[in-house]
């Protein structure tokens, strides 16, 4: 999907033209060039990239940024969005030396655009391709195993500086907390059952209601807590010279024990590799490395790691029988398609509840 589903990109260049008026009162003359969706842009993003022209103090200017829209109407992936908060949670991450891209302006008046939205700086670079996977092709398969596997500790080394932060800073005290009695953990798993009953039929995804059963009896308690990026996988960076310069998608975005991300970042991994029956590629670090690097950089033991690999495949599933919806509703997919409960994430959740459930 390289551009966002039933957006008038014409409609919307206008608007924001008139827009930049009033967020730029002393500047005038505004064109906004190459609007487009990102090449490899999510299911759930409205995101649009473009370079804006315009004159102020007499002097041309030019700025590259990405505007990402609140979702509204059609097929939405996730039950709720927060764009502002994606907004804050970004701007406060800048504050603290995380590599994110430079936030400039939110608009919560959805007659604008017809949905909230943030306008941020394009940062130059390029993103890990989930199409193909990054195993089976792509630049980061083109590349040499000591690149690969310099590019796995960079990306690693920026997540883990969201890990270092203080969950209780004031910074980030817009974070919904849990409510008292429950652990994050529990309220992240109502959070996906409500997800399945609101977004999936639960009769179609029998392994997913056994997952969610085994993830609700096995939930460890007493965590530390820390800021989850939520959503921690190589693709959702940005890469200059095998450097990592962004961390973007921020909508999973949750307080809770960062072995989370942890467990995401290999979990993910797992499904795009194993999850369609790929080797991975050769100078990637396996999941001990990665924990014993993890450990190393945040100070303390990552405790709970398989859980959290599950957790991450479980919640991965859901979104994929989400994403299966919307296809359907498309018409990309035939109604008896069955990628609800037959894909990459459902593969690896089987694999892992074997795995875990053991032991």
């Amino acid at each position: 999907m390289p551009e966002p589903l039933e957006r008038d990109l014409e409609a919307t260049r206008a608007a924001l033209c008139q827009w930049f008026g009033g967020v730029l009162p002393d500047a005038s003359g505004f064109e906004i060039r190459n609007l487009r969706g990102p090449s490899d842009t999510g299911f759930s993003s409205d995101t649009l990239m473009f370079v804006l022209d315009y004159r102020e103090a007499g002097q041309a200017q030019q700025q590259s940024l990405v505007v990402r829209i609140e979702p509204s109407g059609g097929f939405p992936i996730f039950p709720t969005y927060d764009v502002a908060q994606q907004f804050h949670v970004m701007a406060a991450m800048e504050a603290k030396g995380v590599p994110v891209p430079r936030m400039r302006w939110l608009e919560e008046d959805e007659s604008v655009l017809g949905s909230p939205f943030y306008v941020m700086d394009q940062v130059e670079g390029i993103v890990p391709n989930d199409r193909p996977p990054y195993h089976q092709g792509g630049w980061v398969f083109e590349l040499s195993p000591a690149d690969r596997s310099a590019l796995w500790w960079n990306g690693l080394e920026a997540m883990t500086q969201v890990h270092r932060l203080d969950a209780a800073d004031p910074a980030f005290a817009f974070l919904p907390q849990p409510e008292a009695g429950r652990s994050p953990i529990e309220a992240q798993l109502d959070y996906y059952e409500h997800f399945l009953d609101w977004g999936c039929d639960r009769t179609r995804l029998p392994r997913l209601v056994e997952g969610l059963a085994w993830l609700r009896e096995n939930a460890p308690s007493d965590e530390p807590l820390g800021i989850c990026w939520g959503d921690s996988r190589l693709a959702n960076q940005i890469f200059r010279d095998l450097g990592c310069v962004a961390v973007i998608d921020w909508e999973m975005v949750f307080v809770g024990n960062p072995v989370a991300d942890l467990g995401w970042w290999i979990g993910i991994d797992r499904c795009f590799s194993e999850g369609i029956g790929l080797p991975r590629a050769e100078g990637l670090p396996g999941a001990a490395e990665t924990v014993a690097r993890w450990e190393e950089q945040v100070g303390r033991k990552a405790e709970h790691v398989g859980y959290y690999q599950t957790f991450a495949a479980f919640r991965f599933s859901v979104i994929m029988a989400r994403i299966a919806g919307q296809m359907k509703h498309y018409e990309l997919l035939p109604p008896e398609h069955e990628m609800d409960h037959t894909n990459l994430a459902s593969f690896t959740l089987e694999r892992l509840l074997e795995e875990y459930s053991a032991g």
